[in-house]
């Protein structure tokens, strides 16, 4: 046991040495390696809106935050997060400093490799589980185990190499995953991508039709359930109703858009608010302040979600 901590701990040194060789400067850098972001953090950011996607956050360095529906999740090198599918959350890094900085990893998950893993997972094991929310959170944090750190290491050790990021990159993606779907994190993630992900599928489909009027008797025609059974069911997968969902994921998505530039009217009717009244109104309700403070307040480039 304690030889497989040395190794953790000495995997997690040369995972931190990637990082930091890779990214001298603060800020957020895509990769050659699709779908896999490097992040610096040299001052506290408050908790701001944002939509977070299936994606892991692996921390080195520091302590980052995300907050889903009033519930805290704190993070370190000790716990990665996971977030299973397309969430409204409020995310920030609080205690970042110049002398002790966040460094970490975003990777985002492929839904399809996702399903297939989780399908070949049960299926090898014998069994096909029928997925249930149950009374947790949509966001989970799991533990670094072996395999977790191994399979991420090998990932970024392929930055060095460009013609091994060609040929195997996808192949230790795929890894990443199923050491997810194998971890601590691992009933999470087959609630999402296993069979009866049927909230997970809903919450895809929502969030590339924000700008309609989707209802809630639409959902759940949309995935074959009772509207009584949709509600609960979505209730029990995200912590939030239909409703509330639905609002939250619009009115986040409005926030980064003004945070990005974009004009108040400009984010509002992009995100389906025909009326901008209405949109100020619950804007100024969800976030304490109106759309234009919001506008002269926050700047995309001082924050990193």
């Amino acid at each position: 046991m304690k030889a497989l901590c040395q190794l953790e701990c000495m995997s997690k040194e040369q995972i931190k040495d990637l990082i930091e060789r890779h990214l001298p400067e603060a800020g957020l850098v895509d990769t050659a390696l699709k779908g896999v972001q490097l992040f610096r953090v040299t001052d506290a950011v408050p908790c701001v809106p944002a939509v977070y996607e299936p994606t892991v956050v692996a921390i080195l360095s520091g302590t980052k935050e995300a907050v889903l529906d009033g519930e805290h999740h704190m993070y370190d090198s000790d716990k990665y997060l996971l977030c299973p599918m397309t969430l409204p959350v409020e995310a920030g890094t609080p205690r970042a400093s110049k002398a002790d900085p966040l460094l970490g990893v975003v990777i985002t998950l492929n839904p399809r490799v996702m399903r297939e893993l989780t399908l070949e997972i049960e299926t090898a094991a014998g069994v096909i589980r029928q997925a249930r929310a149950g009374a947790q959170s949509a966001l989970a944090l799991a533990a670094w185990d072996d395999g977790f750190t191994q399979a991420l290491l090998r990932l970024l050790e392929l930055l060095d190499h460009p013609v091994d990021l060609e040929v195997l990159g996808q192949g230790r993606l795929r890894e990443l995953s199923y050491s997810v779907l194998t971890g601590e994190a691992g009933a999470a993630a087959r609630r999402a991508f296993g069979v009866g992900n049927e909230i997970a599928r809903t919450i895809e489909y929502l969030s590339t039709h924000l700008n309609e009027q989707v209802t809630i008797d639409d959902m759940a025609e949309h995935v074959g359930m009772s509207r009584a059974v949709f509600h609960r069911r979505f209730k029990e997968a995200t912590t939030l109703s239909p409703i509330q969902f639905v609002k939250s994921m619009r009115l986040n998505n409005a926030a980064m858009k003004i945070a990005e530039g974009k004009t108040v009217s400009e984010a509002a009717w992009d995100v389906g608010y025909q009326s901008s009244s209405q949109f100020s109104r619950e804007f100024r309700r969800m976030y304490g302040q109106s759309p234009r403070q919001w506008s002269n307040t926050t700047q995309v480039s001082e924050r990193l979600n």
